[in-house]
């Protein structure tokens, strides 16, 4: 005998041995009947034994083939158990991807990307660190996350949300999809009118404005926007939610940033008054490293992204929001 005999060949033989013709057992089979024939030709010359007799009536084994008939069966049936034993190890070896939250789980729609990884066929497993922005993305570069939010101004250009671009970020070149654009408006104690209502970015330098960790966007951003102009914003207290900064800032110590869609969210009475002549446009990404892009849990990630967000990538480009927007922000 030389090599093993292939399955299909095992297939043929015992399907044979049971129908007693070739025609039904390629019927059964899905082959048609010379490839049949051919099967079993290829299986006798294997072992050396002729394995059918072949009668006008129909196939009937040999003695050879009797004796060998138990052994294709289990040969068989094994081969199906091994296919099995794979297909579950493959099941069970769930890819897992490590991803960088900002914000609340709500306003970056996290419950429906999770579902759509833990749910779809390649059952992606999903372990979630929440972060500040910049602490996000430096966990990127490093490779302790996978994936990750990220916030930054939004660039002049604007690109249709879902295009991916690469740009290189302290020192690091990643690939971002953008996902929305908002507004960071800024609030003052609602007896500060005066000192904020009318005013550009220059007449609140001096104010005293919340302070946030050195790791958020929020932060950066402020300090992009005042640096140019010679100084940074003095800071009065710390908070690192939005809901505390407005505590602040009704409380009547200092000023800051909240996002236009918190804002749209409170409907109690405002103790705080919304500046009208300033605000910062920025855009919300979904980062990687652009050397891991084309990884496949990663690319998994961006595709369930897209559909969450519902974005098609080449859309028409979308009209630019309006809002006072001072400078291209340094880490663009």
């Amino acid at each position: 005998m030389n090599d093993l005999p292939r399955i299909q060949a095992l297939r043929c033989f015992i399907t044979v041995a049971r129908e007693g013709t070739v025609s039904r057992a390629a019927i059964l089979l899905h082959l048609t009947q010379p490839a049949v024939s051919l099967q079993l030709k290829g299986l006798e010359e294997n072992t050396g034994l002729q394995l059918f007799n072949r009668t006008p009536g129909g196939f009937t084994l040999t003695e050879a083939g009797a004796a060998l008939l138990p052994l294709a069966h289990r040969t068989v049936s094994a081969s199906a158990d091994f296919r099995a034993a794979a297909d579950s190890l493959r099941e069970s070896q769930r890819a897992t991807l490590r991803v960088g939250t900002i914000l609340d789980p709500e306003s970056i729609r996290l419950g429906p990307f999770v579902r759509s990884l833990a749910t779809s066929s390649k059952k992606t497993e999903v372990f979630l660190r929440y972060g500040m922005s910049d602490e996000v993305l430096a966990q990127i570069g490093r490779g302790e996350l996978d994936v990750g939010y990220y916030i930054d101004a939004a660039p002049p250009e604007c690109l249709a949300s879902g295009t991916l671009s690469e740009r290189t970020i302290d020192d690091g070149k990643f690939q971002l999809t953008a996902l929305m654009r908002y507004d960071y408006r800024v609030i003052a104690p609602a007896e500060w009118s005066g000192k904020v209502m009318g005013k550009d970015w220059a007449d609140l330098t001096d104010l005293p404005w919340i302070a946030t960790p050195h790791a958020s966007a929020h932060r950066r951003l402020l300090d992009d926007i005042f640096r140019p102009m010679g100084s940074l914003p003095k800071r009065v207290a710390f908070a690192e939610q939005e809901d505390a900064m407005i505590d602040f800032v009704e409380s009547g110590n200092c000023l800051s940033l909240v996002r236009d869609c918190v804002l749209d969210r409170i409907t109690r009475k405002r103790n705080f008054v919304v500046a009208d002549k300033v605000a910062l446009t920025c855009e919300l990404s979904f980062a990687c490293l652009a050397s891991r892009r084309h990884e496949p849990v990663i690319s998994h990630a961006f595709s369930a992204m897209q559909a969450v967000w519902d974005l098609k990538t080449g859309d028409a480009t979308p009209a630019p929001i309006e809002a006072a927007r001072s400078r291209k922000s340094a880490r663009r």
